[in-house]
Formats: structure tokens, sequence, C-alpha cells
């Protein structure tokens, strides 16, 4: 299996096998985080939208678990992007459509993102006052139940060579307010260090959802805080400055 690598994430390999994509899980990654993941994509496969769909969850080598996944050939839109320059912004609209089309769905067997952030604010290495000023803020932003797909980024789609896409990595679906996801791409651009790129994506937005950027923005320290709780040490540290420099209400 080891020949046929598609990419490397986080404590995860995901290998090709014929019409297949296994996703193998490091061995001390917790059983019920790889069932969760599965049945997260699971629910979404018919909610109208390109999704690979789930075939198996089994354990591999050395106790290893895995989820096999339909094998989606194409390119993703973050290698499309680097290798057509002049294509970037009809990319770009493409990715904010798809967007939409999530945002547009509704699974009402999905986690609410609203109890995620709450949990993950209470876990964040920030003083009281400032957690407290964040569940503040969360509780009055508005209450949806729209499909948020929790890691929205150019990597996460596939283009096949007919041009249809498929959206892959749903571990971390919930459902709610739609802005709350579009802070989190936004970020995701900045964390990768591509500002022009994050107030590209930001405006585009905004412009086709009709949605005031303030709004998207007030989401952005509540976000913030709530991803900062994993990942590295210097993703931490940005998402935290993130928290600090916005003016409270």
């Amino acid at each position: 299996m080891s020949d046929n690598i598609i990419a490397k994430r986080t404590r995860k390999t995901i290998y090709r096998e014929g019409d297949t994509a296994v996703k193998v899980f490091d061995k001390d990654y917790a059983k019920y985080d790889v069932l969760n993941e599965a049945l997260n994509q699971a629910r979404v496969e018919n909610i109208g939208i390109n999704v690979p769909k789930v075939l198996e969850v089994m354990t591999v080598e050395d106790g290893k678990w895995a989820i096999v996944f339909d094998y989606i050939e194409g390119k993703s839109l973050e290698q499309l992007m680097r290798e057509n320059p002049a294509k970037k912004d009809e990319y770009l609209e493409m990715f904010v459509d798809l967007q939409m089309k999530v945002h547009s769905c509704t699974c009402p067997l999905l986690n609410k993102i609203k109890d995620k952030m709450i949990r993950k604010i209470s876990e964040a290495d920030l003083d009281a006052t400032t957690r407290y000023e964040l569940h503040t803020r969360l509780d009055s932003m508005p209450k949806h139940t729209k499909v948020c797909h929790g890691d929205f980024n150019p990597s996460n789609i596939i283009v096949k060579d007919d041009g249809t896409p498929f959206i892959l990595d749903w571990s971390h679906v919930t459902q709610g307010n739609a802005a709350a996801d579009v802070a989190r791409t936004y970020l995701l651009f900045k964390l990768q260090g591509d500002d022009e790129m994050a107030e590209q994506y930001l405006d585009l937005f905004c412009k086709k959802s009709d949605t005031a950027k303030q709004y998207i923005q007030k989401w952005m320290p509540i976000v913030a805080a709530s991803q900062s709780v994993k990942g590295k040490k210097e993703e931490r540290e940005f998402l935290l400055n993130w928290v600090n420099v916005v003016e409270y209400d």
C-alpha cells in the first residue's frame, strides 16, 4: 500500500487502491473520531452535492483504523490554481459557488456548530474574561441550520477531467451559521500566508451571497478561539492573536 500514497495529513495517510481511496489513521487515533468522520461523510452523501461515498470502515496493519471511499480521479482546486495562475479568478468563483451550494443544504442529524464552539472556547488557552466575552458573542449570533464544511479550502476540492467538482474531507462538518464557515476559510488562507487570496475570497463571498463583511468579521475571534485548541504551536499563537485584536461590543 505504501507505493500508492495520494496524500499525507496530520496523523493520517491516504492511499489509492484501485477504484478506492483508503484513509489510514495513526494507531493512537481515537476509534470514536474515525467512526464519527465516517458517519459525518455518510450523512452528507445524499444532500445534493458531489461527495465520495463511504464504502467501508475497517482495521489494517497494526490495528490502525481506516475508512474506504470512492476514489475521485482529478486534480485538486489548489493544484489547478497553482498550475493555471491566469485562471485563478475563475477558480475562486467556482470555489465560492461550491461553498454557497453547501450552505444551501440542510442535514438535521449533524452536530451543531454552536455546541462544538462552546466546548472549544472553554478549552482555549484564554483568560476567563476573554472566554466569557467569546461565549456571550457566540450566544448572540443568529441561529441557523445550514451545512458547514468546517475545513473548506482548495485542497479539499477535486475537479474531474470533465469539470465536475467533488468535495472531500467532511470530518469537521456541522450545521449552523454559515458565516462561521466563511470565517474559518478566511483564516485558513491567512494561516497559509496567502493574505491576498484571503481578502479576494472574502470580498467575493460577501458580494455573491449579499453578506455584510462586518458580519463575517464578528465571527473571526469566535472561530479563531475554537480552532486554537488544536494544531501546531505557531498556528495556535496566530489564531489567538485574532482573538486579542478584536474590540468587543
